[in-house]
Order: C-alpha cells, then structure tokens, then sequence
C-alpha cells in the first residue's frame, strides 16, 4: 500500500475534442506507463467506437508513478473523462472517485459550453481546479485572451495556469509537477472496516463483472468477504488490480487508491454503481453517499429485426448497462414490431452510440422507432401518468392537461452568427433568459422544450453557426403545453412506432414533412400505397406511393385492341383484390425519418 500523502487523483475535464485524451496518453507516456511501441493514439480509449468518432464514450483510470522535484515518487491516479453533454454522468461518478481536476481549455476555441458545465461539476465535488491551456504550438492561439475568458466566464483566478501543447509534449512535466504540489493528498485510515466505492463496472466474458472501487478506508485484498451495502449480496474476493493502463494484480488496495476488483459475480444485477463495500465480517457503519441516479431524457423503442433474437437482445442490453449504468430498458411490445424494449437515454448521440454498441458488440439487428421524451398526463378522472410511448396516448377527449419536460441550456456562439441561432431558438419556441457576452462569443441562456431538442437541433445549430457553437443543458421541470399525438397511416393502418407527440401549432407541418419523407422510403407495391398523417381523427395530409405497373400487353402483337384492353381490366381487377390485402413492408430507415426532418 502507498502512503497517502503520496497519492493524487485527479481528472482530466473538458469540452468535446479540447485534447483529454492527448494529455492522458502524453502523462502515460512521461511516467513510463506504456513503452513508445505499445504507445497508441487515444490509449485510454479501448473502443473501436472511440477510435473511429474520435470522442470519449467511457471514463477510463490509469495509475502512474511519477518523481517529483522534491526526488520523492508519487502515484497519480488519472481518470480520463468524456465531453459529451450525453455522457456528463459519467464525468460526475468520475468526479466522486478524485480530490482534484485538470481544466483542459483549447488555447484555440476558448470557454465552451461543456468547459463551463463540467467546471461547475468540479466546484460542486469540492475539487481543487488546475486550469491547463492546451494546443498553444498552434498558430491561432492567444493564452492572454483565453486565461482573461477563464477567469470572466467560469470565475476561477487563472494567473497559474498552465501553458501546454498535448500533442507534442511541451509542458506537461509542469503539469505532473503542479499536480503533485496544488492537489490535496486523499484522507483514509487503514485501521477502520474497509469502506470503498463503487465507481464502476463492466462485462469481462472470462472473469465476470469487473468492478472499479475508490478505497476510502481499510484496505480490500485477496480472498477477502466482501458485501454490497446497497444490494446486500455478499462475494469472495479473487483478484485485486490497478491499471497501468495494463491491467496489474496488486496484493491490496489501500486508502485513497483506485484500483479493480473480481469476485467471480456472473449476474449483473448484483452489481450497482455507486454502491460501498465492506467487509462481512467487520462491517463499516455508515454507507457512502453513492451518487443521484441518472435521469434518462429521450426515450426510443429498440426491437430485434429477427424476433428469434428476443433472448439475446435481453442479455446484451443487461452486460451494457452494466457498463453504462446511465441507459434503462423495460421491455415493450408493438403491435407492427413484436416484442422489444423501451429504453432511456441522455441525448441523442447516446442513443446512436448504444445502438451501434449493440450491432458491433453482440453482433444484433435491431429496428429503432423514433425516440420521444416522457410526458405527464393528467386525465379528466384526475389521473396522473408518465407517457413514455407516444403509441399508448388516450383518447383526447380523456385527457385534462399534458406537460412536457423544459430544459435550461447554455449556448456559446461567435457574434457573428448570432442572428441564425436566436432565430433557431425561436422556432424551437424557446424563451430567451440571458445574453451576455465574453470577448467577441455570446452566452445565450434558454429555456426550451426538450421534445424539439430531441429531433434536429443540434444538427442544425451545428450548421447555422459553421461549427463554432457549443450546446450544454439540464432538466428544469414541466411545464403544460397544446400537445397533440400525430399518427401515421399506411393504407388506413395506424403504425404505431412512427407517431409522435408535438406541438398543436407544429403539427400539420411535421406531418407532412414525415408523409413526404415516408413517399420516397416506402418501395413501390403492385398496388397503390397510402400514407397519411391524422390529428385524432382529422387527416392532415397525405401523399401517395404509386403503383409499379407491369407490362401484361408486351407479348401482344398485333391483333385487336379489345385484345389489349381484356388484359389490362384482368389486371386492374387483380391490383384492387392486392390493395385488399396486401401488407406494405416498412424499412428501417423510415423508422428513423422522424429523427431527421427537413429543415423547412
């Protein structure tokens, strides 16, 4: 075990692509954790996912030993973040696990949305705050301007921060050193009953649930009874590790140490994060805070293509939310899809990431609906319900009120497009708080329904401001609107899985938008196909798939036109009959149309 006044933990926070993970690997590579031909890009990121998108999905830990100026060795113990607003969840369990944080702010960019956020995060875990300006090898960078936005915008003194280029190395000496000197060393005593955490845990098909613990006090060991508070279940410690980032059997873990554990734990229920773990036979008294459950804010069905896969999808979905505790699932049915499950995300980008987890990972085809958020209800009996799945809407004659869920968010764009993003928020029916701004960026402060969030925004904000913008957000209750459920007709069939809740003053224009888009996915049929979008009983619009027309004359040659015209009547009468009964097969895509409407 390392004394404690020996260990740091710290990690790494930021905006999306400020450079964590460069800094992380460059740390790595200065304290000797990997040898230069071990060394990749993005070590710490181990998905291929990661690799491809070039964003952290997974927070990550690593130990690393590091001499400082004083020629004592300390064990650093770095925890590497994501900076996606999706995965902000994971950034506060990491924050739980470390005494104090590395800023990472782009020399180049400045104070993004999420720099903000996950500062904010940091203040909230009492953290000490390091600020760290990274890529200044780069020409367009200007420290002076930047170090004057960090202390403006987030309001933390910045006249120590750190100069670095992650890429190429230079300054991150400076940076292990300050950690060393500015971090508080983490608090324990080894003589009480271990007391650990729970910080995380995944799926390891030979070892079984792998757990990452932060020790607070006692030790935990091999061959060790250990209990989980939470659950009540109790297990037999069979090996106890650090990651370097390799993964290192150690004899024990100690106070202020971060490290794994495996106890042979083949179900995953018995496993939740944030738990404490002790010891059975000399149990500690108090268990630790753990953290707030996530609150997942879109929600989308998931159905296997093959309705065989029912059973694996079940076991996929359990192993990953074992890894991402931040993702739902109940399991539903449709009457167009069969058997699935509904599950709960925290963004959009969460949901394409679960997703493709899901189709690489355990190798699945699976049909998404169009995700949706939840709603309350309240009925003219006086009923109060969550409204998960647009589909299960009551009749609106039952129906008193409908609230949907509002959120806060903050928006930093370049002044000089400005104009599109406030018109942008306008259409989305937001109502404007604040608008300051910090050098030549403006902050916009908005309060904006989360079900328009969901479909394009941030594509579109994205768009009207070349890039530049930055978008962060959370929950700020409900608020009663005119909602009304759009269904979608195929040949005078309701497919449930494609309706959707939106406002009254949007809604003829989303339908038809959807019924355009549905026209050009729907193959053509030997029949006509219809498809319409319809407000309670009132049909809003329609477009119409026509028919593929087989040519029954091209073995005719010459002869009468009567001759002709028998042919062409035997086949309209055979077209009526298939329009009668035949079934329009739905791909996939057009589930997914919902998702990406036309801009106009």
């Amino acid at each position: 075990m390392t004394d404690l006044a020996h260990i740091r933990n710290f990690a790494i926070i930021a905006h999306i692509d400020h450079g964590k993970s460069t800094l992380a690997d460059r740390m790595i590579e200065i304290c000797g954790g990997l040898q230069k031909r071990e060394m990749t890009s993005q070590v710490l990121d181990s998905m291929d996912i990661e690799r491809e998108r070039g964003i952290t999905i997974k927070a990550q830990t690593v130990r690393l030993c590091h001499t400082a100026k004083d020629g004592k060795t300390y064990t650093l113990n770095l925890v590497d973040t994501p900076g996606h607003v999706d995965f902000s969840y994971e950034v506060s369990r990491s924050l739980a696990a470390c005494e104090g944080s590395l800023l990472v702010v782009d020399a180049t960019q400045g104070v993004e949305a999420q720099t903000l956020a996950n500062a904010y995060l940091a203040v909230d875990s009492n953290h000490e705050i390091i600020p760290v300006l990274n890529k200044i090898d780069l020409g367009s960078a200007e420290p002076d301007r930047i170090r004057q936005q960090i202390e403006d915008v987030i309001g933390i003194d910045a006249t120590d921060t750190l100069a670095i280029s992650a890429k190429t190395g230079v300054g991150v000496n400076e940076v292990l050193d300050s950690l060393v000197e500015r971090l508080p060393a983490p608090e324990g005593n080894t003589d009480q009953p271990p007391k650990a955490l729970l910080v995380d845990s995944w799926y390891d098909p030979y070892l079984g649930v792998v757990i990452l613990v932060r020790v607070k006090d006692g030790y935990l060991r091999k061959g060790m009874r250990v209990r989980m508070m939470g659950l009540g279940s109790t297990h037999d410690i069979e090996r106890v590790g650090v990651f370097t980032p390799k993964a290192e059997i150690v004899e024990s873990l100690g106070p202020g140490e971060i490290g794994f554990i495996t106890a042979s734990i083949k179900n995953v229920s018995e496993c939740k994060v944030g738990d404490t773990i002790t010891e059975e036979r000399r149990q500690t008294a108090q268990p630790l805070p753990g953290f707030q459950p996530s609150v997942p804010v879109v929600f989308c069905g998931l159905f296997p293509a093959d309705s065989a896969d029912f059973e694996r999808l079940r076991e996929s979905l359990a192993k990953l939310s074992l890894n991402d505790s931040s993702f739902h699932y109940a399991a539903e049915t449709s009457a167009a899809l069969g058997m699935g499950f509904s599950c709960g995300f925290l963004g959009l980008l969460h949901l394409e990431i679960i997703e493709e987890r899901l189709e690489r990972e355990f190798d699945l085809e699976l049909v998404a609906t169009a995700p949706s958020v939840i709603y309350s209800l309240t009925t003219t009996a006086g009923e109060t319900f969550d409204l998960h799945n647009p589909a299960d809407m009551p009749d609106p004659t039952k129906i008193r009120t409908i609230e949907e869920p509002w959120i806060k968010s903050n928006i930093m764009v370049p002044d000089n497009y400005l104009g599109p993003v406030l018109a942008l928020c306008e259409e989305k029916r937001g109502e404007q708080e604040a608008l300051t701004y910090v050098g030549s960026r403006a902050l916009l402060t908005y309060r904006l329904p989360l079900n328009e969030v969901v479909f394009d925004f941030y594509d579109r904000l994205k768009s009207h401001s070349r890039g530049y913008a930055s978008f962060d957000y959370q929950l700020d209750g409900y608020r009663e609107s005119d909602l009304v459920k759009v269904g979608i007709l195929i040949n005078g069939d309701p497919v449930d899985s494609l309706s959707m809740v939106v406002h009254r003053s949007q809604a003829e224009s989303r339908g038809r938008a959807l019924c355009l888009r549905l026209k050009d996915l729907i193959p053509r049929q030997l029949f006509k196909v219809a498809i319409q979008a319809a407000i309670g009983g009132k049909v809003v619009a329609r477009e119409t798939v026509s028919a593929l027309r087989k040519d029954v004359t091209a073995k005719c040659y010459g002869g009468d036109v009567t001759r002709k015209r028998k042919l062409l009547d035997r086949q309209k009468r055979g077209k009526k009959r298939m329009r009668q009964f035949g079934n329009v097969e739905i791909p996939q895509e057009a589930f997914l149309a919902a998702l990406k409407m036309s801009e106009d």
